[in-house]
């Protein structure tokens, strides 16, 4: 798998290189925003780590972009960041980013967390699936991993969901009705050894809500279960 790295003090770049060449992963460096989007286009990565503090383009904007982009590949974005602040986290989650980790880290820690991500994408693999979820306004193919929205006399409405917004969906439909705690939702799509913050999930269900729901500040399908977690309700399809 190709990971790019984008880090523009060279010596923090080199290490995690080291680590991650270590494990096995091919790694690409570049240390402006400007070069990171064309190599985003260029080598389709399957993961970038992303440093916030960047030259020419900052991280959140680059990951605005990647996230808005064509681009034959949607790679997981693990973003860095010197400030711990709990707003610089989350923005950089509701930019799209799928996991944060604040300098200084451990490089241990970071392979765990790159690990945890790359899971996801040989959990949910075309090879080892070919199944499809229906409900009267969407459908998700696991397969080709598409999801689309149903109205009405209308045509199936694709859905622009990132890698995780699509897992999500794809839980909630494969069990309708179905309460779910963000640590369940952790452990299903981020693996037993995530190291954030729970509170992640509801950024990105925030994100998934903006894209399926007709409002998403008054949720039609994924609703929220006070004091539990989330729901997703729709009727069979």
């Amino acid at each position: 798998m190709v990971i790019l790295i984008v880090e523009d003090e060279a010596e923090i770049a080199h290490l995690i290189r080291l680590y991650l060449e270590k494990e096995g992963f091919t790694c690409e460096v570049c240390e402006d925003g400007e070069t990171a989007l064309r190599y985003q286009q260029t080598l389709q990565p399957d993961l970038i780590i992303l440093d916030v503090m960047l030259p020419k383009l900052d991280g959140l904007e680059v990951c605005t972009r990647i996230r808005q982009g064509p681009g034959a590949k949607d790679p997981y974005i693990l973003m860095l960041t010197a400030r711990g602040e709990e707003i610089d986290r989350i923005i950089g989650l509701s930019t799209g980013a799928d996991d944060y980790l604040v300098k200084p880290f451990s490089p241990r820690e970071l392979v765990a967390r790159v690990r945890a991500l790359l899971r996801r994408s040989l959990r949910h693999s075309p090879e080892s699936t070919s199944q499809i979820y229906k409900t009267a306004h969407f459908s998700v193919d696991l397969t080709q991993r598409l999801a689309h929205r149903h109205l009405p006399q209308a045509e199936p409405e694709l859905l622009d969901l990132t890698p995780l917004e699509f897992d999500l969906l794809a839980t909630f439909m494969s069990y309708p009705g179905r309460v779910w705690s963000r640590q369940h939702l952790i452990e299903k799509l981020w693996g037993s050894d995530f190291f954030g913050d729970e509170r992640v999930v509801d950024t990105h269900i925030a994100r998934l809500r903006k894209k399926v729901e007709p409002d998403s500040s008054q949720p039609t399908y994924v609703k929220t279960v006070t004091g539990v977690g989330y729901r997703f309700e729709d009727e069979p399809g």
